[in-house]
């Protein structure tokens, strides 16, 4: 049911709308820039990508990053260098670009600079993150936005009746509430309601007519994992991660594990997770235990090296680990003060002693003087105000910094 066309495209209209970018690439009416394609599952990335290639004329090279090497990509880079030769261009299209490596990212960089591939890249993850800066620089960065309950909708109406690209072929039938209810499901990922509907579909006998009715228990089998209590773009993805970290920050281990599960189990990302520990380890806890931070940012490191299901065991180690350790927003309140008085202060210049006196002038002009290094004293803290003049003797924290 791949879109041929991009009236037959469903969604993304802040994109396809009239005249609106994407369009007019594909159109033909604006020069094609190397695209960085990023959204959730489903979103229409490939197709874009193949749709591009097509009214451009160009070569459309597929890999994938997890699949693929550094040398699987110079072979794609050379081919595309001889078609150069002959006047083809050619569109390289990265599935999952943020799982290159950076030698792999290093090795695409000169085509794209050079104009040897035009790079489309698809990702589920913020790009600013997991693309390196200087592809980001060369790339125009597209967000593609999870299909609404009603774009999933026709698409699996268009599929029901499709006989020669989709199931119309099959002679299927299913309710119209339970196309909704589908749709709704899918959290704005068409190829999860697709995949269900097209199993189910095969799944199902033809009665005496040749009609193959679907059931709705049939249906929900076929979507596999509980995405019926979650949807991972939606206000219920909020409100478990909300839960589960104020189950941690309550000190409250089985319910902490209890909303980690909801989140796994429904698809949530790991790193999301790992990341939202990472926050409340140094927000919630902070030097009432600085191992807490450790602990969370070594199951960050972990998650991202192996992934699920494995990555579950760190997040779990982690999670415990937070829930049980004593708490402290000392860091948070402290920092909020420190920030009121930089803001009221912020013209406020630093102290002449504190300065660092490069120059004969800036030597001149008193910078340095009366500073006193730190660890010629006995107890490495030399009695010298490092505050401005307006607040000398301010205190954010006490001698600890744990509260």
């Amino acid at each position: 049911m791949r879109p041929r066309t991009i009236d037959e495209f469903v969604g993304q209209e802040h994109l396809l709308g009239a005249d609106r970018l994407v369009r007019r690439l594909i159109e033909g009416r604006a020069p094609l820039p190397s695209l960085i394609l990023w959204g959730g599952p489903g979103t229409g990335k490939t197709t874009l990508a193949r749709l591009l290639a097509l009214q451009t004329s160009a070569r459309f090279v597929p890999i994938s990053a997890v699949l693929s090497g550094v040398k699987d990509l110079r072979e794609a880079i050379a081919e595309a260098r001889t078609e150069r030769r002959r006047g083809r261009k050619t569109i390289l299209f990265v599935d999952e670009i943020h799982r290159f490596n950076k030698s792999q990212q290093d090795a695409l960089l000169p085509a794209v600079e050079d104009g040897t591939v035009t790079l489309i890249g698809a990702t589920t993850e913020n790009p600013s993150f997991e693309v390196n800066s200087a592809l980001l620089s060369r790339s125009r960065v597209l967000s593609l936005n999870p299909l609404s309950e009603e774009e999933v909708g026709t698409v699996l109406r268009r599929a029901l009746a499709d006989a020669e690209r989709g199931l119309g072929g099959l002679h299927p039938a299913v309710s119209e509430a339970d196309v909704l209810r589908l749709a709704r499901i899918a959290g704005g990922d068409a190829r999860v309601a697709l995949t269900a509907l097209e199993t189910a579909a095969t799944a199902t006998s033809p009665d005496a007519t040749g009609t193959r009715v679907i059931s709705w228990e049939l249906l929900s089998e076929a979507l596999g994992r509980a995405r019926f209590a979650y949807d991972k773009g939606g206000e219920d993805h909020y409100n478990l991660a909300s839960a589960l970290i104020k189950s941690v920050r309550n000190s409250d281990p089985n319910a902490s594990l209890y909303w980690l599960a909801r989140l796994i189990e429904g698809g949530a990302d790991p790193l999301f997770i790992a990341r939202r520990l990472c926050i409340l380890a140094s927000e919630d806890i902070g030097l009432a235990d600085p191992q807490a931070l450790t602990q969370a940012a070594a199951a960050a490191q972990v998650v991202h090296l192996i992934g699920l299901p494995e990555g579950l065991f760190p997040l779990s180690q982690a999670t415990l680990y937070l829930a049980r350790a004593p708490k402290s927003n000392a860091i948070l309140r402290a920092y909020e003060a420190a920030r009121v008085d930089a803001q009221a202060t912020a013209r406020e210049p630093v102290p002449l002693h504190l300065r660092n006196a490069v120059t004969p002038l800036m030597r001149a002009g008193g910078y340095g003087e009366g500073y006193r290094y730190a660890h010629d004293d006995p107890a490495a803290s030399a009695e010298m105000r490092c505050l401005p003049e307006s607040l000398a003797g301010k205190a954010y924290v006490d001698g600890t910094g744990s509260s």
